[in-house]
């Protein structure tokens, strides 16, 4: 299966989605396993949810969101790509990851200013050697998700790594170069 969708062919209305880029940086620092059991926390429009479910045929993908919009736009994501390995989980994390299995890997794109508490309860169902990778735009959100593994390091090993991304865009007769958000990797593995 290759990696890397194009942007245009989700559907995306008017909620945040994890861009083809830096989609394919997060995937292969999960290493997902073709049976893996995946959460992806903040899951969006279901982007980074869809490709892991195409990575992890034989696997399961649980896509965690509060926005309804989200929700719908996850689940129309899935039917065009037809994967069937998602179960859209509605709620806010912590509380919604209740119930679920034991996990693999952890994708987290959204915390809600909760991230500890998320990786608490995600640490208690990860498999030896799974695996962590959080995406984060604010400074804050690297700053506690650090301090965290941190705290945790006879748990996890880490590394933190910060991408920027800029596309070429037409402007007249020339190119130029338009920057996207740059965006901290977090990638935790269980010892």
């Amino acid at each position: 299966m290759n990696l890397g969708i194009k942007d245009d062919a989700f559907v995306r209305g008017k909620v945040p989605m994890t861009k083809e880029e830096i989609r394919i940086l997060t995937l292969v620092k999960a290493q997902i396993a073709p049976d893996a059991v995946i959460y992806d926390v903040g899951a969006g429009t279901g982007s980074l949810s869809i490709e892991a479910a195409r990575l992890a045929p034989a696997g399961h993908v649980y896509a965690i969101e509060k926005n309804p919009e989200g929700i719908g736009l996850i689940t129309e994501n899935a039917k065009i790509f037809s994967v069937e390995n998602i179960t859209v989980v509605e709620g806010t994390a912590p509380d919604a990851l209740a119930g679920l299995p034991e996990v693999d890997v952890a994708l987290i794109g959204g915390s809600g200013r909760k991230l500890a508490d998320i990786l608490d309860i995600i640490g208690q169902r990860l498999r030896p050697h799974g695996r962590i990778v959080a995406n984060a735009i604010t400074m804050q959100t690297v700053a506690a998700c650090l301090d965290y593994f941190h705290k945790h390091t006879e748990h996890y090993t880490y590394e933190a790594i910060q991408v920027q991304i800029s596309k070429l865009e037409r402007v007249g007769p020339y190119d130029m170069a338009k920057a996207l958000n740059p965006i901290y990797i977090i990638t935790a593995q269980r010892k």
